[in-house]
């Protein structure tokens, strides 16, 4: 950890380096998910209701998902950037440090612009909290934390996942926003106004039900059952990301050099 938060404190001096460009970055990572929150605003304006979800509902749900990718994008960035490390040969220097690789990676790039969307989803985090009458308990925080830190989980994992096809593709493949960016967008809204083989894919498969939508019906007194089940659904988020890594050791054994 202490590597870690050396490289943490390398690429943020780095970065300050700029300071005119690093802020107005960030200033803009700030106001551009106001846009989509404006829409779901509106959207509610509109119709009032969304299959039985008011608007503070789902402004809760909106908050946590982007607080996760937000914070995912941040601090695992070096996996969303990986291609560049294998298409210039820069992997192979990886290799011979005494290191692990998914650290080494991890700590490759960051992107602290982000802490602008951060600002933007604690504000919309708090504007929800502030409207609605959950019974607040110690279980009931520590769920929300959890269903952050899962989200974060989940994200980290499709990262590694997609950095995983650069071994073999070279050129990181677009088809992988398909689950960050378009699970973003996806996990934003409670899962029962999609259809049936999406909410079981993004249950069973990618967990942002488990993330978000079960742990949000504990938090709002929804749930139907046991609410310790509702309340550790979270923990998907950290299974989740095992397989990720079993199958990034997998690439990292059969990875071929470029030779450049």
């Amino acid at each position: 950890m202490r590597l870690y938060y050396r490289y943490l404190s390398m690429q943020f001096k780095s970065q300050l380096q700029y300071r005119t460009s690093f802020w107005l970055l960030t200033l803009g990572q700030f106001f551009i998910p106001f846009s989509v929150f404006a829409g779901l605003y509106f959207m509610f304006e509109r119709f009032g209701r969304v299959q039985g979800w008011n608007f503070y509902e789902v402004a809760l749900c909106f908050a946590v998902i982007h607080l996760s990718f937000s914070f995912s994008e941040c601090f695992s960035r070096g996996f969303d950037a990986f291609s560049s490390l294998v298409g210039s040969g820069d992997f192979d220097r990886l290799l011979v440090r005494p290191r692990t690789t998914a650290l080494q990676v991890l700590g490759s790039k960051f992107e602290f612009t982000r802490f602008g969307r951060l600002a933007q989803s604690c504000l919309v985090l708090a504007l929800a909290l502030a409207h609605l009458p959950i019974a607040w308990t110690a279980m009931k925080a520590a769920t929300l934390l959890l269903m952050i830190a899962s989200g974060i989980s989940v994200f980290t994992g499709i990262f590694m996942l997609a950095a995983t096809l650069c071994f073999w593709t070279i050129e990181g493949l677009e088809v992988a926003n398909i689950f960050t960016d378009g699970g973003r967008e996806m996990a934003q809204y409670p899962l029962p106004i999609y259809q049936k083989w999406v909410v079981m894919f993004f249950t069973f498969v990618i967990p942002f039900g488990c993330v978000n939508y079960l742990p949000l019906l504990y938090l709002l007194d929804r749930a139907d059952g046991h609410d310790i089940l509702y309340m550790l659904s979270p923990l998907a988020g950290f299974l989740f990301l095992l397989p990720c890594i079993l199958v990034w050791q997998f690439g990292v054994r059969h990875y071929r050099s470029t030779g450049s």
